[in-house]
C-alpha cells in the first residue's frame, strides 16, 4: 500500500527571506488571478477555457513583457505549479463526480499564501535548500521517512511554514482491535460514543471575547493606518491560536479513536447543507435567522468535517474502516424498540420512549442508533432503516397491548 503524507515546520527566516517568500506568494497570486480572469472571461464569451499547455505558453509571453517582468523574479517552477493548481481546479470544477464542485476563486493578498516547489529542493538535518532562496533552518520536530515528493511555503499569521510531502510504501495493515463503536456528532458534546462516553466540545471562548474587544478598538481605527494594522495582526494572531487548538484536538481525539476501534461508524452529514443561511430572499423572509446563524457557527467551529477527514484516513492507515450512515431520526428512534417519534425526545439531553418507556441521554441514544444501522449495513446492505423501523414497531405494540389491556 502507497501513502502520501506531509510533514510541516516552522521555518526560521530573516528579514531578507520573507521579503523574497512575499514576493513569490504574490508573483504565484497574480498569475492565479490573471489566469483565471482569462478563463472566466472566455465563459462568459461561451468560448473554450485555456489548460495548462496553454496558459504556460500565456505566462512565458507576460514574462517577456515590460508590463509584467517581474514574474521573472520568481523561480519558473513556482508559475509552473501554481498554473496547474489552477488546471486541476477547473478540471474538478465540471466533474460530475465532485461532490462540492465549483468555479475557482480569485485570491486576496494575505489570504493563504503559498508557493511550491516541485523539484530543485534539498534537505540536510534541519535545513533545507530552495531554490533562489538558499539553505533554511527550520524546526524539526520529528523526523521524515519516505520518498520526498514536493515542498509547499506558505504563511500562518506572521510565520512561515514548509509542508514537505512524502511517499511511503507499507504493508497491507491489520487493525490491533477488533471492536466497532457508533458516534454521534452534536453542539452541547463534541461527540457520543455508542459505550456511553463522550467529549465536551472545543471551548476558545477566552480567544473569542479578547477577539470581540480588538475588533470594537479596531473599528474606531483610521484603515490601513499603522495602528489599524497591529490590531489587525493581534487578531490574526488570536484567530491562528483557535484553529492550532482545533487542529490539535481534533488530531489527538481522532488518534485515540482510530487507536481504539476497528470500524467506527458515523453520520452521513451534509455539513454544507446544515449551515446554510435562514436569511431567505427578498421575498421569502427566513425565520429564527440570528439563532440559526449561533448554531451554524457552533457547528463550524467544532471541526465536524475536519474530524471526518482525519478519521477516514488514519483508519485507513491502521486497516480500519469507516462507516457512514443516513443520519435521519437518530435521536427520535428508540433503541430498545425501534419506535420513532419526536416526542421521545423530551428536551437536547432528555429522552424517553413514548412505546416502551426506555429512559436515556439523548446523545447516547442518538449513538447507538448509529452503530445499529452501521451493522445493518455490514450484514445485509440495509440504508434505509424505515421499512425495519416500522416492523420493529408494529411488533413490540401486538407484544405491549394485552399487558397494557
Amino acid at each position: 500500500m502507497i501513502i502520501r503524507k506531509a510533514y510541516k515546520y516552522r521555518l526560521n527566516t530573516n528579514a531578507e527571506t520573507e521579503q523574497l517568500m512575499v514576493q513569490y506568494a504574490g508573483n504565484c497570486r497574480f498569475l492565479w488571478n490573471k489566469a483565471l480572469g482569462l478563463n472566466l472571461h472566455r465563459l462568459e464569451n461561451k468560448q473554450p477555457i485555456l489548460w495548462y499547455q496553454e496558459l504556460d505558453w500565456f505566462s512565458k509571453l507576460w514574462k517577456k513583457s515590460n508590463e509584467y517582468e517581474f514574474l521573472k523574479l520568481s523561480p519558473a517552477q513556482t508559475l509552473q505549479q501554481t498554473l496547474k493548481q489552477l488546471d486541476r481546479a477547473f478540471k474538478d470544477a465540471f466533474d460530475k463526480k465532485q461532490p462540492l464542485k465549483k468555479i475557482p476563486t480569485f485570491k486576496k493578498r494575505g489570504v493563504r499564501d503559498r508557493f511550491s516547489f516541485p523539484q530543485g529542493f534539498k534537505l540536510d538535518g534541519k535545513r533545507i535548500f530552495l531554490p533562489k532562496m538558499g539553505w533554511i533552518n527550520f524546526r524539526k520536530s520529528r523526523e521524515i521517512d519516505g520518498n520526498v515528493k514536493n515542498v509547499t511555503v506558505s504563511r500562518q499569521g506572521k510565520y512561515w511554514f514548509v509542508s514537505i510531502q512524502i511517499e511511503l510504501e507499507l504493508s497491507e495493515p491489520a487493525h490491533s482491535s477488533t471492536s466497532m463503536i457508533g458516534v454521534d456528532m452534536g453542539v452541547k458534546r463534541l461527540f457520543t460514543l455508542s459505550d456511553g462516553n463522550f467529549e465536551e466540545p472545543i471551548n476558545v471562548d477566552f480567544f473569542k471575547d479578547k477577539i470581540k474587544r480588538l475588533q470594537k478598538r479596531l473599528a474606531k481605527k483610521v484603515k490601513f493606518s499603522n495602528n489599524w494594522r497591529k490590531i489587525k495582526e493581534k487578531i490574526n494572531r488570536l484567530h491562528t491560536k483557535i484553529a492550532n487548538i482545533r487542529h490539535d484536538t481534533l488530531h489527538k481525539l481522532s488518534t485515540v479513536l482510530s487507536n481504539s476501534h476497528a470500524m467506527i461508524v458515523l453520520e452521513n452529514l451534509q455539513i454544507k447543507n446544515m449551515t446554510k443561511s435562514a436569511k431567505g430572499d427578498a421575498d421569502n423572509h427566513g425565520s429564527m435567522v440570528k439563532q440559526k446563524s449561533g448554531l451554524n457557527r457552533v457547528i463550524l467551529e467544532q471541526g465536524w468535517g475536519m474530524f471526518k477527514t482525519f478519521l477516514q484516513y488514519k483508519q485507513h492507515w491502521s486497516g480500519g474502516q469507516v462507516l457512514f450512515v443516513d443520519p435521519k431520526y437518530t435521536s427520535q428512534t428508540c433503541p430498545v424498540c425501534q419506535h420513532k417519534n419526536k416526542l421521545s425526545r423530551k428536551s437536547q439531553s432528555e429522552f424517553e420512549c413514548v412505546l416502551c418507556g426506555h429512559e436515556e441521554h439523548a446523545d447516547i441514544v442518538g449513538a447507538k442508533n448509529v452503530l445499529g444501522r452501521g451493522h445493518r449495513l455490514l450484514s445485509c446492505g440495509e440504508t434505509d432503516i424505515s421499512l425495519l423501523c416500522e416492523a420493529g414497531t408494529r411488533q413490540l405494540s401486538d407484544e405491549l397491548e394485552p399487558a397494557v389491556a
